[in-house]
């Protein structure tokens, strides 16, 4: 019986309960099984496209300037040396310096660290207007794409006399009508920026709409908001997710200027704007007031347009094949 049992562990085997040495045998759950993660095509269109975006030159340098942009107005409480709102009158209009890396303003408040947390007004206002005013203008193009007739004559026809109008001029407008303030910069920034992007989406959907799986889904009675939603605007995104990205550097600009001309974010509350309105009326003896914060609105401008350029290049079918 020893021998047996010997001839068996020599064997590999073991002994079952019953002592035949032909127990089961169980795998473990990753033994001799491959398990393939299998991800949605929505999914992979996407990592797709987040690695065609970051081939192009300009997209990499716009998303590490973007970057840096935003870990400083993140970081601001940690970085900025000062208070925003301190006022030091014994240092008015100091230039540049290790105290004051870009100087001082007339009530003697640091420049670099109302840069810092203005920085945050401007980029956040900037992205919602942009994002609200995109959204609005896909449902009503989608509506006016799908749907067609009268519905269609309609919303086109009220875009075109909104769209008569340039669009910074439509924007003073509506910031005058609704006053100067946070959430009313926002209302006209988003308002104005519905015409273009309602005619844009109508033009996609209708170059959709008369496609197979569009009749298809129409066969089987699918409801039009879905139809709408989840069968056309997922053929159609793609331009206006570039679109989008491209009115934000706009609409920073935008909420600058009227924070410039008093209809923005008002004092003493940090703004980019705002902050060249102060200083503009000092610009020869104290330049240092104007550029700084100029050059803080560029930059940030011009870290958005090069992602937006990539982000183009990345979403152009012919990048894809």
């Amino acid at each position: 019986m020893a021998e047996k049992d010997l001839n068996l562990e020599k064997k590999g085997g073991h002994r079952g309960p019953h002592g035949d040495g032909h127990g089961p045998h169980k795998k473990g759950p990753h033994h001799g099984e491959h398990h393939e993660r299998h991800y949605s095509p929505a999914f992979n269109n996407f990592m797709e496209t987040f690695q065609r975006v970051f081939i192009s030159p300009s997209a990499k340098l716009g998303g590490i300037m973007f970057l840096i942009v935003v870990l400083l107005l993140v970081f601001a409480p940690l970085i900025a040396p000062y208070k925003p709102t301190a006022v030091d009158l014994k240092n008015t209009f100091a230039t540049p310096s290790l105290a004051h890396l870009c100087g001082t303003d007339k009530l003697g408040r640091d420049i670099f660290s109302r840069l810092l947390y203005g920085g945050r007004y401007s980029l956040a206002l900037g992205l919602t207007a942009a994002i609200v005013g995109s959204v609005g203008g896909v449902i009503v193009g989608s509506i006016a794409g799908y749907f067609g007739g009268k519905v269609e004559d309609l919303i086109m026809r009220f875009c075109d006399i909104w769209g008569a109008l340039p669009g910074s001029l439509m924007t003073l407008l509506l910031a005058a009508s609704f006053g100067a303030g946070l959430w009313q910069t926002i209302v006209s920034l988003s308002i104005s920026a519905i015409p273009n992007g309602a005619r844009m989406t109508r033009g996609q959907i209708l170059g959709e709409r008369g496609k197979e799986y569009v009749e298809a889904a129409e066969s089987f009675n699918c409801p039009k908001r879905v139809i709408m939603f989840r069968h056309l605007l997922p053929n159609v995104i793609s331009p206006t997710i570039v679109n989008t990205t491209m009115k934000i550097g706009g609409s920073i600009t935008m909420v600058a200027g009227l924070s410039y001309l008093g209809l923005g974010i008002q004092p003493p509350t940090p703004e980019w704007g705002a902050m060249l309105s102060d200083g503009i009326s000092y610009i020869s003896a104290y330049p240092h007031m104007v550029i700084f914060p100029g050059i803080a609105i560029a930059i940030c401008v011009l870290s958005i347009n090069l992602m937006g350029d990539g982000l183009r290049d990345a979403l152009d079918p012919k990048m894809r094949s």
